[in-house]
């Protein structure tokens, strides 16, 4: 039995994925806070819906979806019911497992996960690290769990913080990269419903033929630059006006205030 935590968006988008990969409606449970939500929940999937303390008593995996700054609360609801042998995982930003452990009464195995939004689209990068009683066989569950929504690979705890800022934060800086290219457009005339879709093609092309081709984005990109052309010029303007630099910067403020956030 798997209880999913904390059932906003993120819990949600597992949960139906979950379900979309074969896991039958009868081997979860939603706890959420509101019980409207909760309620919706199990009309919209067919799965039992309750409150924290009771699935966490019932499901021998509990996955943790709520708000970093929620997480001491939940913790210490569902700690009496908390057994040694279930499995924690958790998708709270900035929080690590030692803190986990240590609310906690028994040493139970804890994976921290950072995973992003497109888990909606079965496109998700999740990243995982054990905690101090999880194990081989606690990480391949949580693969198990995850790889149905997208990809799974394992990192050193110490780089969760930088994970979340580069991956789980990653989509939005796509987002806002195609926002730009699309205002581009419309300064240059073209109607904007025209220029979305040219920018949404030519992102997923590049990314589908990064993905696909096994070559370095480096190469890819000489590969469309051409001496004296167009996209140099581009190039040229995007490194006078300090992008690269910005998105350094931006990365680094979002691992910073991940870290914030997992110190309360």
């Amino acid at each position: 039995m798997i209880a999913i935590l904390g059932a906003g968006k993120m819990g949600e988008a597992l949960l139906s994925g979950m379900l979309r990969a074969g896991v039958a409606p009868s081997g979860v449970i939603a706890a959420a806070r509101r019980t409207e939500r909760g309620a919706a929940l199990a009309e919209s999937y067919g799965i039992d819906a309750m409150n924290a303390p009771a699935a966490a008593a019932l499901a021998s995996t509990l996955v943790i979806t709520v708000k970093p700054q929620d997480m001491a609360v939940l913790l210490d609801e569902i700690a009496p019911q908390v057994k040694a042998d279930q499995l924690v995982i958790s998708v709270a930003a900035g929080i690590t497992t030692r803190y986990i452990e240590a609310r906690l009464p028994v040493d139970v195995a804890v994976v921290r996960v950072m995973s992003n939004t497109p888990v909606l689209v079965d496109e998700a990068m999740s990243v995982i690290s054990a905690g101090r009683f999880a194990g081989e066989e606690h990480l391949r569950r949580t693969e198990e769990l995850l790889r149905p929504v997208g990809k799974v690979l394992r990192i050193p705890e110490s780089q969760q913080d930088a994970a979340t800022a580069l991956s789980g934060s990653g989509p939005a800086y796509v987002y806002f990269l195609v926002e730009s290219m699309v205002d581009a457009g419309i300064l240059l005339g073209m109607p904007r419903a025209t220029a979305l879709e040219m920018v949404k093609q030519a992102v997923y092309g590049a990314a589908t033929m990064l993905r696909e081709s096994g070559e370095h984005p480096v190469i890819l990109r000489e590969a469309v630059t051409s001496p004296g052309g167009t996209t140099i010029n581009a190039i040229r303007e995007l490194e006078r006006h300090g992008v690269r630099a910005a998105f350094l910067a931006a990365i680094e403020a979002a691992r910073d205030r991940g870290r914030e956030l997992g110190a309360g």
